[in-house]
């Protein structure tokens, strides 16, 4: 795979575990078929959504793999390799590199917070330390601070580092990042609701949490969008607007997997310090998914 740049909607994969806590190897494969199956452009493993902090570094390593080996080289496979620790963070790159995926995801350095600086010298310090084409994830709600838009575009120019996943949820931040990328450097949002308007500023695409569940429709969202087919995108993004609100009813990846329970994909089984879903709101993600066509 020689193209880098990353365009067009990817799903930030949920990961399913057996009844007794260990990754369920057969429903991870079984997913990725489908995901791809349903048009899906590129898969993201071991992200906040597939709880990558409570597993093991072999955990870890095994989840890309699977995904690797599904995906048989159609799609680009982005692997989680964040860490605060920037040592750590080089080290995760060289085992995610190793299991095959073709780009990382890195987030900024959560609780030490550290000044704008400080995060330029973070990524271009793992960039010049691997081989694979990164991209930045600006998560503030999960980090506790922001990439500003001055921050992002000078580490754009870095040769490995291609994409951002911009869930900062401030249009005018991503406003500025799009209007002064370099050629080759693609801005992806990292908010569902919020993609459609994205794409509208010139935006390439999606890293999306609700494509776990509406994967052909969320890509038909980011094809319109970019297609500039404004009709059709509000269409779609209308259909899944309840959908989108459900998802983030409690912390994700939690109604996330309530969904894929409810669809015979998953079974509910979420690592601690995450909790199914509270049972008073189920109702409300299965009307969701009603509205979506993805349940009777």
């Amino acid at each position: 795979m020689t193209d880098t740049r990353l365009v067009g909607c990817g799903t930030a994969l949920a990961t399913p575990f057996t009844a007794s806590g260990q990754i369920d190897e057969r429903a991870l494969r079984g997913f990725v078929d489908w995901q791809l199956d349903e048009g899906i452009d590129f898969v993201v493993p071991c992200g906040s959504t597939g709880e990558a902090a409570t597993m093991t570094l072999a955990e870890h390593r095994r989840v890309v793999e699977i995904t690797v080996e599904q995906v048989r080289g159609r799609v680009p496979v982005v692997a989680g390799a964040g860490s605060n620790d920037t040592l750590k963070a080089i080290e995760l790159s060289h085992v995610m590199q190793e299991a095959g995926a073709t780009h990382l995801l890195h987030t900024s350095p959560m609780y030490n917070k550290p000044p704008q600086r400080g995060i330029v010298a973070h990524f271009t310090t793992i960039a010049d330390a691997v081989r694979l084409p990164i991209v930045i994830y600006n998560v503030p709600g999960r980090t506790g601070s922001n990439i500003e838009a001055a921050t992002t575009l000078e580490m754009a120019w870095h040769p490995r580092i291609v994409s951002v996943k911009e869930a900062s949820g401030n249009l005018p931040q991503i406003t500025d990042i799009i209007r002064a990328s370099p050629a080759g450097f693609t801005v992806l949002s990292g908010d569902d609701e919020l993609t459609l308007p994205i794409l509208a500023l010139g935006g390439d695409g999606l890293i999306s949490v609700v494509s776990n569940v509406v994967p052909r429709l969320m890509s038909e969202l980011v094809r319109f969008g970019r297609e500039c087919k404004l009709q059709e995108a509000q269409h779609v993004h209308m259909q899944l607007i309840p959908w989108m609100r459900a998802a983030f009813i409690e912390s994700n990846p939690i109604p996330v997997k309530a969904a894929l329970t409810l669809m015979g994909k998953f079974e509910n089984i979420l690592r601690l310090p995450l909790v199914p879903l509270d049972e008073a709101k189920t109702p409300f993600v299965r009307d969701a998914l009603r509205a979506a066509g993805v349940l009777s």
